[in-house]
């Protein structure tokens, strides 16, 4: 059997330093993604995304590590796009106002048929209500700046303030906030969770 692991083999993607800001260049990649919006804490809808999005993602594993190849890898993290429609008022007091695009990254070797089968397979153990809401889409990010932020959610601050600040030097701001969450919260202390802060940008010519 193969064993792959896409976080070694996208190291410079997902293993950023945490003592400085980095330039990368991430290529096309797929993902398994649903769109929302409400704070991420108390909104309903964020924790049915992120439900689907991982009751997909395993059930595509096992299909692929049963299949004739006999393939097994580690299911990527969950990453977050976050915006609002008018960004002036995207701070962590109006979290109402946050909209977001959550989502798995997605083995090359997966296509639609087995993301379609897969859905259709979650859907008959467990009916899930937003499962139509989700999408297999390549999401094209290009030149970003990003980082890795050590701690807690509520820390962040700072940290993406050193990516604006690299990037206000090299270039400028574009498309939206990009977060990878390496940790598992649930189980480890906040002052130790990982997060990737990333964020595209235009560079200067």
């Amino acid at each position: 059997m193969t064993k792959l692991d896409y976080k070694k083999t996208l190291k410079d993607l997902y293993a950023p330093p945490s003592k400085n800001v980095v330039r990368v260049v991430v290529p096309p990649l797929r993902y398994l993604m649903i769109d929302g919006h409400g704070d991420p804490n108390t909104a309903p809808a964020y924790q049915r995304a992120v439900e689907c999005l991982y009751s997909v993602s395993y059930t595509i594993k096992f299909a692929v590590k049963r299949g004739s190849e006999g393939t097994d890898y580690g299911v990527m993290p969950l990453e977050g796009l976050w915006w609002a429609d008018d960004m002036a008022s995207f701070s962590v007091e109006r979290k109402a106002d946050w909209k977001w695009t959550m989502m798995i990254l997605q083995p090359d070797l997966v296509d639609r048929e087995t993301v379609e089968t897969a859905i259709g397979d979650v859907r008959r153990k467990k009916p899930l209500a937003d499962l139509d809401l989700l999408r297999f889409e390549t999401f094209d990010e290009g030149v970003c700046a990003q980082t890795m932020h050590l701690g807690p959610f509520s820390e962040e601050g700072p940290t993406i303030a050193r990516v604006h600040e690299y990037i206000a030097a090299n270039g400028s701001l574009r498309g939206k906030h990009h977060e990878i969450y390496l940790s598992d919260i649930r189980k480890a202390d906040p002052s130790r969770w990982k997060t990737v802060i990333r964020q595209p940008m235009k560079e200067s010519r």
